[in-house]
């Protein structure tokens, strides 16, 4: 069974960019932010159906690169818990599917990148001033899920300190 190990986290704290030098450093495969490229293609505000469809595109796409590894684990740049949180906060509620998908799509692993980070512009980010509200929002869904998550942090040492973490889940194997 092929571990999935998701860098997850509030807007603009590196997680594209860790989860990309992470499989680099590993040598194994990364599963990206679908979000990113459905959302850049948005053409009036996110609608439910709109986050529905973002939930099928990461879950098809996670799929797609779990198909292909070769090593016994992969790196995933963000999740579809990402839906839940923008579904609760932008809209008000969640989609059922997601809620129920929830409990039977678990990661192995969360490395939660933390906000110490600058903010970057960003025209797909919106809230440069609610980092420490989404960061506790993703400390409550993480331990709701019982999940094994780790904070990341560090401007300079961040991505020592992810593979530190990564070496330490790895090496419990």
């Amino acid at each position: 069974m092929i571990k999935k190990i998701a860098i997850v986290g509030p807007e603009s704290t590196g997680k594209s960019t860790i989860t990309q030098q992470l499989a680099k450093h590993y040598q194994t495969l990364w599963v990206a932010e679908y979000a990113r490229y459905y959302c850049a293609a948005l053409t009036g505000p996110c609608t439910l159906q709109d986050e529905i469809n973002m939930f099928h595109g990461q879950v098809a796409l996670e799929e797609s690169v779990l198909s292909m590894a070769e090593k016994d684990f992969i790196f995933c740049d963000t999740t579809f818990v990402t839906v839940k949180i923008w579904s609760d906060e932008m809209l008000g509620a969640t989609p059922q599917i997601v809620l129920d998908a929830l409990p039977l799509k678990p990661y192995d692993l969360y490395l939660l990148m933390d906000i110490d980070l600058p903010w970057q512009e960003d025209p797909l980010r919106d809230f440069p001033h609610l980092r420490e509200h989404f960061m506790a929002i993703w400390h409550k869904e993480l331990k709701a899920l019982n999940a094994n998550y780790v904070v990341i942090g560090g401007i300079e040492t961040r991505f020592d300190n992810a593979v530190a973490a990564v070496d330490s889940f790895l090496s419990e194997k």
